[in-house]
């Protein structure tokens, strides 16, 4: 077992890490950029270094800084947790070659499921159902059109090595085709120096379930149950929860299949999360892989009592995953909101600056909270917004979303604003409640009437 390992992260997500390496009795090194000199994952680690300036291609983005940390620190891994390198496999690449094990899988699997359509091939060679699009790279509009014709439209057009809705534009008519393909083409290569493109049938009604899985390194692999991320704005997911209550016990065998057939096919190591979109008949269609522990892990740890980052480290040092899937229990219901340093009302700015004062509803059964915040503490602009995940557990979805709603309501945040006005809605939204929404609910249903419900009560503030 490694004796230290370095935390390539920040916030919450190496507050969580470190928490694991200490209870494994693994000395932990933190980075931490200048903006982040006083951060409570800084403060908590046994060591921590300064890897440069606020923008994180200063710091957590800057590849050389971060190895040079672990170097000189002594580490024998990196974790890298989720976000900044986490799925570069040039860096992963770099880590394995000055003799630190990567903490993830091999740098080729993370280049093989990062580009989205070599993905989409490779899960095609392993029998694994894809989304109906173009097979292979799309070229010019017109190659695109004659996928279309064949597909059908809507069409959604997608950068190969996109993410986070760059390089993507939907297409609903042939018409619009041409200009939208060189639109998205464009922003491509601006964004990524890769200007290859595929085509995607846009799929409706549909809802995006995934399911975590582990694969040691002598090929043994254990998935977890399923996720229903399906409430989501601007592509980001805003509510996770597992198990997906439209996942049957049969259905989750078939995608338990289908997961161990797509990570024996690529020979993957580590942790990930195959994502998927299901049908109204209840069919799933494989989208895309994330090769890295994912934001709302937290409620597989809640729904099974397994430590997944712990199990990661064990998998990275070459040990046998301790249980088998025959062992693997799934236990009640848990929800996740992440909570995000947010004006609501001004379509959702980023608010940063200084937290006067902030009070988490811990404490009591089936209550998680995943935060790096503390009073005192300061919203840099230079990073992501969430700031907290409140989750919660119980024996039923109902009773979860339940205690979730309590816990959003009792969190406190004085000095800078939150999403909170928001997810308590959500929370008591009876179609969220019922479970009847898609990937499209929140954008094209709940928005518009909250938006415009809280535009009339400003109104008749005034």
């Amino acid at each position: 077992m490694f004796k230290k390992v370095l935390v390539a992260n920040r916030g919450e997500i190496a507050v969580r890490i470190i928490r694991s390496l200490k209870e494994m009795g693994i000395a932990t090194v933190a980075i931490y950029s200048t903006a982040d000199k006083d951060s409570l994952h800084v403060s908590i680690a046994d060591e921590a270094i300064c890897v440069g300036g606020p923008k994180p291609t200063d710091s957590y983005l800057n590849m050389k800084n971060v190895l040079s940390a672990a170097l000189l620190t002594g580490a024998e891994a990196i974790h890298p947790g989720y976000g900044f390198l986490s799925e570069n496999s040039l860096f992963a690449d770099m880590v394995g070659e000055v003799g630190i094990k990567w903490i993830g899988p091999r740098p080729e699997t993370i280049d093989l499921m990062g580009n989205k359509e070599h993905a989409r091939e490779e899960m095609r060679k392993a029998n694994v159902p894809v989304i109906p699009g173009s097979e292979g790279y799309i070229h010019s509009a017109d190659e695109a059109k004659k996928v279309a014709d064949e597909i059908g439209y809507p069409i959604l057009l997608k950068a190969a090595s996109g993410g986070g809705g760059r390089g993507m534009r939907f297409v609903f008519t042939p018409d619009e085709l041409a200009d939208k393909f060189d639109n998205a083409q464009s922003e491509a290569r601006i964004a990524y120096g890769d200007e290859h493109m595929y085509v995607e049938k846009v799929m409706t009604h549909v809802r995006h379930i995934e399911m975590q899985v582990l694969r040691d390194q002598a090929g043994h692999v254990l998935c977890l149950p399923e996720r229903n991320c399906s409430l989501q704005r601007r592509n980001q997911k805003v509510m996770e929860e597992s198990p997906a209550a439209s996942v049957t016990p049969e259905m989750r065998e078939e995608l338990m299949d289908i997961v161990t057939k797509a990570v024996n096919a690529i020979d993957y190591e580590n942790t990930g999360t195959i994502e998927f979109l299901q049908d109204q008949e209840g069919k799933f269609y494989f989208m895309e892989m994330n090769t890295r522990l994912q934001v709302e892990h937290t409620v597989t740890e809640m729904v099974t009592g397994l430590d997944l980052v712990r199990l990661q480290v064990m998998v990275a040092a070459g040990e046998d995953l301790p249980l088998a899937q025959k062992d693997m229990k799934m236990m009640g219901h848990a929800v996740e909101m992440r909570v995000n340093a947010e004006k609501t009302e001004m379509n959702f700015a980023p608010s940063a600056g200084k937290v006067d004062f902030v009070y988490l509803p811990i404490g009591g059964p089936g209550v998680r909270i995943d935060s790096a915040l503390y009073s005192g503490d300061t919203i840099q602009p230079f990073y992501d917004s969430m700031i907290a995940k409140l989750v919660a557990h119980d024996e039923t979805r109902r009773e979860a979303l339940t205690k979730l709603e309590r816990m959003v309501d009792e969190t406190q945040v004085v000095g800078v604003s939150t999403s909170q006005p928001f997810q308590k809605a959500l929370l008591l939204d009876e179609n969220v409640l019922n479970d009847r929404f898609d990937t499209k609910y929140l954008e094209d249903n709940f928005l518009p009437r909250w938006e415009k419900e809280i535009s009339e009560d400003a109104e008749q503030a005034d």
